[in-house]
């Protein structure tokens, strides 16, 4: 008989299916294209104010998104029956810094070329706030060839490459997010963590065997350094461990 997954990880898988079901809706508000455009307008749009929300909770609550509500993490997770080999992080990782560096210079670019941000449009490029409908300046069918394209290369990098691959290399939220923990990490404020009692290990290895960012969470732990900017505080590691080594905290540390 199979077992179910632990009830809070079926939350969350749940969670996190219903952001893939409702990214029809919601795809250019996680635009990397539209925030773009958007800047050689001087528009403040859905994705612009998006990321700047991602930063500002991850001040406070990491990379929780990723792992409780990104549609692009469920897509990823969703092909873990077929290839759920671990990603080896540090040869990748630099990847989505690559794109994401230019990509920002080239929106404060045309930003302060355009004379700065003058007007509103959250729902440019959609149809009653639904970005699979078009637009008048985007006829459907073209939508539609964005929304499989952007289907098509974070479920394939995890069919193809192992778990959340995309997470590791071409994401364009993950940085938002990376950097604001980054921030909190220097000052120290109180926000989500994980923490561990190092002494409760048995060394199973199982919250290493089942993280979906492929960290090597036993290590983490017996290093009793819980802190890691890839960790999406999903809390696989907390409810896969039989000895409740493994918790979830909001302190400071």
């Amino acid at each position: 008989m199979l077992s179910q997954f632990p009830l809070r990880q079926r939350i969350r898988k749940a969670l996190i299916l219903l952001s893939f079901l409702l990214f029809p809706l919601t795809m250019n508000y996680f635009s990397p294209y539209v925030i773009v455009e958007a800047a050689s307008q001087g528009i403040v749009n859905g994705s612009l104010v998006m990321f700047t929300l991602l930063f500002a909770a991850s001040l406070f609550l990491g990379r929780a998104w990723c792992g409780w509500l990104c549609p692009a993490g469920a897509m990823q997770e969703i092909s873990e029956p077929v290839n759920v080999k671990p990603v080896n992080g540090r040869k990748v990782d630099w990847i989505k810094w690559l794109i994401w560096v230019p990509w920002v210079g080239l929106i404060v670019w045309l930003v302060s070329s355009a004379g700065g941000y003058r007007r509103i449009d959250l729902l440019m490029h959609t149809q009653g706030g639904v970005s699979v409908a078009g637009s008048p300046d985007r006829p459907i069918f073209i939508a539609y060839i964005i929304y499989y394209l952007v289907i098509a290369l974070f479920l394939g990098q995890a069919l193809l490459v192992g778990r959340r691959a995309s997470c590791h290399t071409v994401c364009w939220m993950a940085p938002f997010m990376i950097s604001g923990r980054w921030i909190r990490n220097r000052f120290g404020w109180a926000s989500l963590r994980l923490t561990a009692d190092a002494d409760a290990c048995s060394d199973c290895k199982k919250c290493t065997s089942n993280c979906p960012m492929s960290l090597d969470v036993n290590a983490m732990v017996r290093a009793d350094q819980m802190e890691n900017l890839e960790c999406i505080l999903c809390g696989t590691c907390v409810d896969n461990c039989s000895k409740e080594v493994i918790h979830y905290a909001y302190r400071r540390g």
